[in-house]
């Protein structure tokens, strides 16, 4: 049996990846009430052909937050031996809800004449803080399209195959906010910037030009050495503790050299190793034409 709980704040796009899970053929529930999770289970565990089961539940503030805090004893006390179970949180800044809301008109799942939207946010946060606590994936879904969504969670969750765990090498721009769902954030702002030099300036961090530059640069090298000694040396003791995805945020001025030079490096390497090494350049991906 593979369970799912999939849980964000209200405009993260938690209905969406529910829609996209309903499409890989996983029978979805949204809004359950945290307290049915252990009946559902043993209602699931009991059907024949059990072990071919793929759920997945929706839980968000509407919950009683006392409840929430429950979720995950509730999950780890009830779920049986040879089942998979994973939270997913899906998560997006203030500022990005707040322009969601506004643009579709939306009314937010706690406000009301007393509750504002600015407030109803905040309140919202506060209450799923057990289950951001107790998720094995969180995304960020700040600067994500429906696609890019849909993609991720396909990726990191339905086409997963692998029994290892999941590492992720993001690279991004600090002129545009760090990502919130990184376990390690690496800043390699102070290494030779390409940027500098008018015929690579266009370039990115995936292209022969800045490549070569970057390439020739001692303090590349040792910036790569450390942060790949690092990732190497912890990144066992996370797959010993069952986690089953880790993210490592290289970040550089705008995300567009640097940044992508030494998440692909980085990835190339850890590959040597582990099945599941993927990248995501997120200042590429909102370029126009990338």
């Amino acid at each position: 049996m593979r369970l799912l709980v999939i849980s964000g704040r209200s405009g993260s796009g938690k209905t969406s990846a529910l829609h996209l899970l309903e499409d890989e053929g996983f029978t979805c529930i949204d809004n359950l009430p945290v307290k049915l999770l252990p009946a559902l289970i043993e209602q699931i565990g009991d059907a024949p052909h059990a072990s071919k089961h793929k759920f997945a539940i929706g839980i968000d503030a509407r919950n009683l937050n006392s409840d929430l805090s429950q979720i995950e004893s509730l999950i780890k006390d009830n779920l049986p031996a040879n089942a998979e179970c994973m939270v997913v949180y899906l998560d997006t800044s203030r500022e990005v809800l707040l322009k969601r809301f506004s643009e579709t008109r939306r009314k937010h799942p706690l406000s009301d004449q007393n509750t504002g939207l600015n407030e109803a946010i905040a309140k919202e946060k506060v209450i799923l803080e057990p289950v951001a606590a107790a998720a094995d994936i969180t995304v960020d879904t700040s600067h994500m399209s429906l696609h890019e969504l849909r993609s991720t969670i396909k990726r990191l969750v339905v086409g997963e195959e692998s029994k290892g765990m999941a590492i992720m090498f993001k690279s991004f721009g600090f002129k545009y906010g760090v990502p919130v769902d990184a376990d390690f954030i690496f800043d390699v702002r102070c290494l030779p910037n390409p940027y500098w030099s008018p015929e690579l300036r266009s370039q990115s961090g995936l292209e022969a030009g800045v490549i070569e530059f970057l390439n020739s640069q001692q303090e590349v090298d040792d910036m790569f050495d450390d942060i790949c000694s690092f990732v190497q040396k912890w990144a066992p003791s996370f797959q010993a503790n069952n986690r089953s995805y880790l993210t490592v945020a290289i970040g550089c001025t705008g995300g567009m050299h640097r940044s992508v030079y030494l998440a692909e490096r980085l990835a190339a390497e850890l590959k040597k190793g582990y099945a599941n090494v993927q990248t995501r350049h997120r200042q590429l991906e909102q370029k126009p034409g990338a």
